[in-house]
């Protein structure tokens, strides 16, 4: 398929509601009532009807009549062409009228046809005397049923600008809008397919999700500030930031899809941190009996250069996702673009509106005079002590900073355990997206006859009916196509499965494909089961087997196929390469074919006109454009009634040709100028990655022919390129954090300090990983590069207050440290909580739609935070501390020397004036 364009959005069989039908009665039917008003519809490319033979004019032509009137074959095939065609030859004068003069009677009958004057040299005959000339139903190609019924497909595509839930509806709506015309004709329609449910399932849950997680987090911020008020002050930056976000992502011409809805989903709990920060000061400093404006204004500057750099880092990390490639880059630019919206949002929010609306909204305390000030201060701070959560952490805090070489260990080591089990996780591309639809692909001998194929098609049909799993199957047997038949080979059948609703689609799969294992039949070369109705973006490790030589890369494709299906791991094993077919060859001796005044060229061509109907116009009629072709009749049923077929007078086709059966490969793939042959390997379960590293040791353990060489493809391509990627853009964020950072602190020391979180981020992100059973892939990794700026953003916050306590003086280090950590507790905790329970009902994946992209990303931001908040809270300022000193008796070293230099100035200038005295 060139494109998901390509792709039907609404598939649709057509079956009788009484008996069994010929197929071209339904889709005249269905040309005459529905197909037509489908194709009227906005952003409807183009509607296609299968799975039935159309109506064709075939002229079977009689050697015998045609020699005895001495009719030649190439008369024939010009009959359309010079005859029964209307052009304008002029005008003439009729009184006051100026008429057109049109020539020719256009042909539009079979009888009109057939009495066709030709020119023949014993005579004048018409085209029925030394032809039959028959309007009938073309050869069958192929089959259509629909849960064991005659089916006529209808498949909708629209175009590149169309939406697919907006043409799914309009097709739906053209259908109902028909019914009681199609009851009345005894058609039924039924929708084998449709994009368009899925797609809504998705983003409903997601957006359902999203407001449960909306719940979670304003109910965090009520049991923290313990405040009516405060608590709707800082939830009203939520709805806020989000229509903002709409606004703009409406501006940038970005859509409301999975993707977008799910980066708001997952930004829901991190748009209310700023809001958060900012409202939980203001009540700390109100607390403190400040004056409510000098309060608000002091607590928004305390906290604003924080606020803001913790919200640069998240959104920075979001950058080099523009220049990520691959099918990661495409589906995560609009995520990062939409959560860097909604980031944006939020901080404007923060800092504007929140300190309007807690000025208006959030009580003060009664006005205290400037003498009781001091002590109401100390008596606030001394309630924030007693509180539960300071009452665990700062014992915890104190026994950090007197141990500080125990607890910079413990972190050591939890490091190396994350290293060591970052080597046993496993790893895929993206997790299994959930649609209902399988499909199942059939395989047959090269030259097997349709009826075989139907008859074994016939076997599987009735097993997957059974199925409970299974709500309807529609099966396309040769070339009759239907869904994603039309992208198929006619030498399989392919089975389109609509799942129960009941059902989960990984067990469904796995059902599915131990249910048709080896049930195929004598002419089934393989059966192969792939989600997502064949539209997946692909599971499979691709093996491409490269080699000049035809011989060497079959031996090479049978050797890689017969290692690769004994690795633990291996659900199936599938081989491209087709088998070698027996073809029948003529070749044209030249030197008979030129005594009997022919070349190669006109012999061929006379066995092809003799053997196969050739198209030669097309004849319009009462039953609309038919197609019309010449005919020798049947052709030559075995071998020596083709070698018998007489061509040049007397002379028959094995005088002029040897005709013979040979083997021929059907067909040939090329890359780089080499033949290839691709082995592909499904997985048993979700580790892509474990599996083909064990797969690339078995293949170089081969000993492949001379000539041939072996590569990854397929999703293991994608992956590793994938990785590859993200591991850069890993690097590349941190830089640009780390850049914020120096530009936020003034130093080039501390932000190595808040970058020590990011591996404790990933500690518990990858526990998260092990504990749910879920793998690392795209998604995952995307939310490891968002813990990136979560997690440093939670850092900022805290260091910054330690700094600002170290600039104004009147504190030791130690008291800086601890002072600064306790009142930075509650905001941590906080956003941390609210981020954690607003991801909640994603990770868990309550609704269970559309958790393939953001459900792992869920997954990963909250063991993240689980793990970098508790150490970023701990071992942070423990570093901070060694900074602290470093820094502190460098400035004092520098002192001293600089008080050094002055004394000695001072001692010289002394003995200047001395000397000078002396010689006065």
């Amino acid at each position: 398929v060139g494109s998901m364009d390509e792709l039907p959005v609404v598939a649709l069989a057509v079956v009788a509601k009484d008996g069994d039908p010929d197929p071209g009665t339904l889709a005249r039917a269905i040309d005459d009532i529905l197909a037509p008003r489908i194709k009227q519809l906005s952003n409807v490319r183009d509607v296609s009807v299968s799975g039935f033979s159309p109506e064709v004019v075939t002229i079977t032509l009689d050697p015998m009549a045609m020699a005895a009137a001495g009719v030649d074959m190439q008369v024939v095939g010009e009959v359309l062409t010079n005859n029964g065609l209307t052009f304008p030859v002029g005008t003439v004068n009729e009184g006051d009228q100026t008429l057109t003069v049109q020539g020719n009677q256009p042909l539009d009958s079979v009888e009109a046809l057939a009495a066709v004057p030709l020119v023949g040299q014993a005579g004048p005959v018409v085209l029925g005397d030394v032809a039959a000339v028959v309007q009938g139903p073309d050869t069958v190609a192929g089959y259509s049923r629909l849960d064991g019924r005659t089916a006529v497909a209808l498949s909708v595509t629209k175009t590149p600008a169309g939406n697919v839930v907006d043409v799914s509806h309009a097709v739906r709506d053209e259908v109902e809008a028909v019914r009681d015309v199609l009851d009345d004709a005894g058609l039924e329609v039924t929708v084998a397919f449709d994009q368009a449910p899925f797609i809504e399932d998705s983003i409903t849950g997601l957006a359902e999700e999203a407001l449960i997680g909306l719940v979670f987090a304003v109910i965090i911020i009520l049991v923290f500030l313990f405040s009516v008020r405060s608590t709707l002050v800082a939830a009203c930056s939520i709805p806020l930031s989000v229509l903002t976000t709409f606004i703009v992502m409406k501006g940038t011409g970005e859509t409301i899809n999975m993707i977008t809805l799910g980066a708001l989903a997952i930004a829901i709990g991190r748009i209310v941190d700023d809001s958060i920060v900012v409202i939980e000061n203001i009540k700390r400093h109100l607390s403190y009996g400040e004056h409510k404006h000098d309060a608000i204004v002091g607590a928004v500057k305390e906290v604003g250069g924080a606020v803001a750099a913790s919200t640069m880092t998240t959104v920075a990390v979001f950058v080099p996702i523009a220049f990520v490639g691959g099918i990661v880059g495409e589906l995560f630019r609009p995520f990062g673009l939409t959560v860097t919206i909604a980031m944006g949002a939020s901080l404007l929010v923060a800092l504007t509106i929140v300190p309007v609306l807690a000025y208006w909204f959030v009580k003060s305390p009664v006005h205290i005079d400037e003498e009781d000030l001091a002590h109401q201060r100390e008596q606030a701070e001394a309630k924030e002590r007693q509180g539960l959560w300071q009452r665990a952490y700062l014992p915890t805090l104190a026994a950090a900073l007197r141990h500080p070489i125990l607890t910079l260990s413990a972190a050591v080591l939890l490091l190396a355990g994350t290293v060591v089990l970052s080597t046993t996780l496993e790893t895929n591309f993206m997790d299994e997206s959930g649609d209902d639809a399988l499909t199942v692909t059939q395989t047959f001998d090269p030259a097997t006859s349709l009826e075989a194929k139907d008859a074994e098609a016939r076997v599987l049909e009735d097993i997957l009916t059974g199925l409970d799993e299974v709500e309807t199957v529609q099966v396309s047997v040769g070339s009759a196509s239907s869904i994603a038949a039309a992208f198929m080979s006619s030498d399989s059948a392919t089975f389109s499965l609509t799942l129960a609703s009941s059902a989960d689609p990984v067990a469904a799969e796995r059902v599915v494909r131990q249910a048709v294992v080896g049930k195929g039949g004598p002419r089934t070369t393989e059966i192969t089961v792939s989600a997502g109705g064949g539209m997946s973006m692909g599971s499979t490790i691709d093996l491409v087997v490269s080699a000049a030589d035809p011989k060497v890369l079959a031996e090479a494709a049978e050797m890689v196929t017969d290692a690769v299906k004994l690795v633990d791991g291996v659900r199936q094993v599938t081989n491209n390469l087709s088998a070698d077919q027996d073809t029948v060859t003529v070749v044209v001796n030249r030197d008979a074919a030129a005594a009997a005044g022919l070349t190669e060229t006109q012999v061929l061509g006379m066995v092809s006109m003799m053997m196969t109907p050739h198209p030669i116009g097309t004849l319009n009629t009462s039953d609309g454009r038919l197609a019309v072709r010449t005919s020798m009749g049947a052709g030559p049923g075995n071998l020596e009634a083709l070698r018998a077929l007489p061509l040049a007078g007397p002379l028959t086709l094995g005088q002029l040709a040897e005709v013979s059966i040979t083997q021929n490969q059907m067909s040939i793939t090329r890359s780089d100028g080499q033949r290839t042959a691709t082995v592909q390997i499904t997985p048993d379960g979700q580790d892509v990655g474990g599996l083909s590293g064990k797969v690339q040791r078995e293949i170089d353990a081969l000993d492949l022919p001379v000539g041939a060489s072996v590569r990854i493809g397929g999703v293991a391509a994608m992956m590793n390129n994938m990785f590859s990627d993200m591991r850069l853009a890993l690097v590349v964020a941190i830089v640009i954090v780390f850049i914020i950072m120096v530009a936020t602190f003034g130093s080039l020391l501390q932000p190595f300090i808040l970058l020590i979180s990011i591996p404790f981020a990933a500690t518990g992100a990858l526990l998260a990983l092990v504990a749910t059973g879920r793998p690392l892939g795209g998604p995952a990794l995307i939310g490891m590069l968002m813990l990136v700026g979560i997690v440093v953003a939670n850092a900022i916050v805290l260091i910054d207050l330690i700094n600002q306590y170290r600039r104004r003086g009147g504190r030791t280090l130690e008291e800086a440290i601890t002072e600064g950590a306790r009142k930075r507790l509650r905001p941590i905790v906080m956003t941390a909580l609210a981020t954690i329970f607003a991801l909640l009902p994603m990770a868990l994946g309550i609704t269970g739609s559309g958790g393939f992209l953001s459900q792992p990303l869920a997954v990963v931001v909250i063991g993240g935070l689980l793990s970098s908040t508790f150490l970023t809270l701990v071992v942070v300022p423990v570093l901070y501390r060694y900074e602290a000193r470093w820094h502190d008796a460098r400035e004092a070293r520098r002192e001293a020397r600089l008080a050094e230099r002055r004394a000695e100035r001072e001692k010289a200038r002394a003995a200047l004036l001395a000397e000078a005295a002396t010689e006065a």
